[in-house]
């Protein structure tokens, strides 16, 4: 098992945008939060969101091997195989056809990660670009204009109700009081 000050130290030794760095941290907050509703581990389900995008910047390039170099380091740590190996194999399957999504904390990856750069767009046009101004309300009213933040695929996050069984109003809260606990450390 990886430890989260061993997936820290993975996520900075190989992250140096600190956008990218804060976009992992509010996905592991909201993983984490999203393991105590759905009854996972939440120390395995916030490691995964912590690491999802670790090798982004040595791979965006070539979206083939994003995930691939990460689980490469998970084997360096002596992890090749159990629930987390799977939800890497399974998070970038459009391009690495490693494994296919299964359960709630590979589902809750999927429906998460695009939802915290949208809260995240929606906290950055608000005057004061504080999370503690960010209502579900004001979430949902720029979720309807599709100019808004148009490259976030929208239909990825509703698939929340369907995967999940949590309404998307009940998942927009969610994540956003998980990112609002952690308000400081994504700078919002």
């Amino acid at each position: 098992m990886i430890t989260k000050i061993q997936a820290l130290d993975l996520l900075h030794t190989h992250t140096q945008n600190q956008n990218l760095r804060r976009h992992m941290y509010a996905v592991g907050a909201v993983m984490k939060t999203l393991a105590v509703k759905l009854g996972g581990d939440p120390d395995i389900w916030e490691i995964l969101g912590l690491l999802h995008d670790a090798d982004w910047e040595e791979t965006k390039d070539a979206p083939e091997k994003h995930t691939v170099k990460t689980l490469a380091w998970l084997n360096e740590l002596g992890i090749a195989e159990g629930p987390l190996v799977h939800a890497f194999q399974s998070h970038n399957t459009k391009h690495t056809h490693l494994a296919e999504l299964e359960g709630k904390m590979e589902w809750a990856l999927e429906t998460c990660d695009d939802l915290t750069g949208f809260i995240v767009a929606v906290t950055l046009v608000r005057p004061e670009k504080s999370l503690a101004s960010v209502t579900v309300e004001s979430v949902m009213k720029k979720w309807k204009t599709k100019e808004f933040a148009k490259t976030v695929d929208r239909g990825q996050i509703a698939q929340c109700e369907e995967k999940l069984g949590i309404p998307l109003n009940d998942f927009i809260n969610l994540s956003l009081s998980a990112m609002q606990n952690i308000h400081e450390e994504l700078g919002l």
